[in-house]
């Protein structure tokens, strides 16, 4: 990966961890910040799935791969939001 790929993959990440907070039910109580490294992550695992599924690379816009990296921030965002509630002390 070129190092202008990897920085456009951080960019992309950033908005895929919006995207998958978007689509949680309910209010997660999270920052800002370890929601964008949950899409950063996510946008790297829908990448590989894509990749092992041969969807990643198709002409024009990569629906299928959007979706997985949508679907990983979304399991991801609510996985931390549970896990981060109960940490915290009341």
């Amino acid at each position: 990966m070129e190092i202008t790929g990897f920085f456009a993959a951080i960019i992309i990440g950033l908005i895929i961890g919006v995207l998958g907070r978007l689509v949680v039910p309910g209010k997660q109580n999270i920052p800002i910040w370890l929601t964008l490294l949950i899409g950063v992550v996510a946008a790297l695992l829908g990448t590989l799935v894509a990749g092992a599924l041969g969807v990643d690379d198709t002409s024009g816009i990569d629906w299928i791969e959007l979706l997985l990296q949508v679907v990983f921030a979304a399991v991801g965002v609510a996985i931390v939001a549970g896990a981060y509630g109960r940490r915290r002390v009341r």
